[in-house]
């Protein structure tokens, strides 16, 4: 296969893809009905336009009638007046006339039976118009349910590209919740164990432990300066105090 040739397939198959993706059968059954009622229609103009040229031959035929009974009164007349010459004229235009009229019925009768076939396939063509009419909408209906149904499971399962893009959506903002909160926690443990630094608290690591030793023994000196105060034995008795009372709690 030629490069060329090649190309021609690969446009063709992509061309028919397009087409195929972007074809909804119900509007090409519309318009496919569409053109059958256009048909129907030329077909009906058509019986129309035979009984117009129809009725022209008999309003004619009727005109070249009156004519014959017209020209034998004259024949009639002219005997009468023993005018033989006269009246032979007025029998040869008679016959004349007469077989005008033979011509014109010849053709009504065969507009008569064009007429006929028209009606027969009018009639015919407007039973398959309206049993395609009902088909087509059937096949709509049942187009309409199927898609409908497909949308809807295509949602339910996530394969739509509408649902699958909020699946995504939820996942990505689970997932950086999680960051964030293992993130929030390791800065937490980083700066309880001193590897990072408050920015907005000026002191270091040992300055906040020297701290805690001093508050330590601050409280120890006002624990001694009680017992002092309570007098000899008061350490013991407070202290047997609160673990009695721990106790009994």
């Amino acid at each position: 296969m030629g490069l060329m040739a090649r190309f021609t397939t690969i446009v063709k198959a992509k061309a028919s893809k397009a087409l195929d993706k972007a074809e909804d059968p119900r509007e090409t059954l519309d318009y496919s009905y569409e053109k059958q009622l256009e048909l129907l229609q030329k077909v009906r103009r058509g019986v129309a336009d035979v009984a117009t040229s129809k009725k022209r031959l008999e309003l004619q035929a009727a005109k070249l009638e009156q004519n014959v009974e017209k020209l034998d009164g004259q024949a009639r007349q002219a005997l009468q007046q023993s005018r033989e010459d006269l009246a032979r004229v007025a029998l040869e235009r008679k016959k004349a006339v007469q077989l005008q009229l033979q011509s014109i019925d010849e053709q009504r009768a065969q507009l008569q039976g064009e007429q006929d076939k028209l009606v027969l396939a009018e009639q015919r063509l407007s039973a398959k118009v309206e049993a395609f009419r009902t088909r087509k909408e059937t096949i709509k209906a049942q187009y309409t349910a199927a898609e409908a149904q497909t949308k809807i499971g295509e949602a339910f399962s996530g394969v739509s590209e509408e649902m699958a893009d909020v699946g995504m959506a939820i996942e990505r903002a689970e997932n950086k919740t999680e960051t964030m909160r293992a993130r929030a926690g390791a800065i937490d443990e980083l700066l309880e164990s001193g590897a990072l630094t408050d920015i907005t608290d000026g002191r270091d690591s040992i300055d906040r432990e020297l701290e805690q030793l001093a508050i330590g023994g601050s409280v120890d000196a006002e624990l001694e300066k009680m017992r002092a105060e309570l007098g000899p034995g008061s350490g013991a008795s407070g202290q047997g105090s609160i673990e009695s009372g721990e106790k009994a709690s």
